[in-house]
């Protein structure tokens, strides 16, 4: 099966290496041409994973034509953009394999509702799960979900990707496996204002167990399974989303915990925090089938300058006492 990754940024680098890792031509569509000069001649994309030596058998280009020959596309662009690049292909009969993290602003679809509409005829799955892409570039042992419907093909997509390092557990859930990715980069928004605001490591643990409770109401409420949202791509991406300056979104929260300003972080960043995106697009959906999403709204409030790092802190503590529950 030859691969074609759509998306030159660390993660689209990092799986076209795990893609290759076996001497496998792979084609990388990237947008950036000093990007698609460096990795041809040198081997290496120094914009987005300096650093890291990428197989000599990936082939990067900048015209999406080149990778008409492939058998399966993994889609890396960022999720307010997926429904663009797929209206530019032709993947009719061809598995699409989702790698982005998100939801689609105005219309609340999920990254494979889009891909769905956009292109009708091609196999829709959905790859997701705790990763650093340079840990995963530099074959670091890491393990993900790969979700589609068609459960051969989620066993077929597992197999080719499959490396010693890089493990992934085959699943028909895509909703289950898209929602977690989606709602654990707003989870990490808050724990990452935890982080600045210097409350604690028990705060954290806490905000990430009653995020989890709000993420798995939401999933269920969507379709998901219980499983697949306390598995790699629900409680797995969000452990170790919440729990490291390598996440953009932990790092986002963590400089609004400490005061700083988010619009002018966020246009000072080359690479995306999924979760400033998601974030207002993940507190309508909620609203919209009565799913109560508190740590999610108190991100909401504190992106849009509603409310500074300690009062939307000082709301979720002061709310009424429940019972533990969903």
């Amino acid at each position: 099966m030859k691969i074609g990754i759509i998306g030159g940024g660390a993660w689209g680098t990092a799986l076209a290496q795990v893609a290759a890792a076996g001497g496998e031509i792979v084609r990388l569509w990237a947008l950036e041409p000093d990007v698609v000069a460096a990795i041809n001649t040198g081997h290496e994309n120094p914009v987005y994973l300096a650093g890291v030596p990428l197989a000599p058998s990936i082939q990067a280009t900048g015209d999406l034509a080149d990778l008409a020959g492939c058998d399966a596309l993994l889609v890396v662009t960022p999720a307010q953009h997926v429904r663009a690049m797929l209206g530019g292909l032709n993947a009719a009969g061809k598995p699409l394999v989702l790698c982005s993290k998100g939801i689609e602003a105005g219309t609340q679809l999920l990254v494979s509702e889009v891909a769905a509409e956009v292109q009708p005829d091609a196999a829709i799955a959905v790859l997701s799960g705790p990763t650093f892409a340079h840990e995963v570039a530099k074959g670091l042992p890491t393990a993900v979900t790969l979700a589609c419907a068609d459960e051969a093909m989620a066993a077929a997509l597992s197999a080719r990707l499959a490396r010693p390092h890089f493990r992934p557990y085959a699943s028909t859930d895509v909703i289950g496996a898209e929602i977690g990715g989606a709602v654990k980069n707003v989870l990490a928004i808050a724990c990452g204002v935890v982080e600045g605001r210097g409350l604690g490591l028990n705060a954290r643990a806490a905000l990430i167990a009653r995020g989890f409770a709000e993420m798995t109401r939401f999933g269920l409420a969507k379709g998901a399974r219980a499983e697949t949202l306390a598995g790699l791509s629900g409680l797995g991406d969000l452990v170790l989303t919440c729990s490291s300056t390598q996440s953009r979104n932990f790092s986002l929260g963590k400089g609004l915990g400490e005061g700083r300003d988010a619009a002018v972080m966020m246009a000072d960043r080359k690479t995306v925090a999924e979760g400033a995106f998601t974030a207002p697009v993940l507190q309508q959906a909620a609203r919209a089938i009565g799913v109560d999403m508190p740590v999610v709204d108190a991100v909401c409030a504190l992106l849009a300058g509603q409310a500074d790092a300690e009062a939307v802190v000082g709301a979720l503590l002061s709310r009424p006492l429940r019972a533990e529950s969903l």
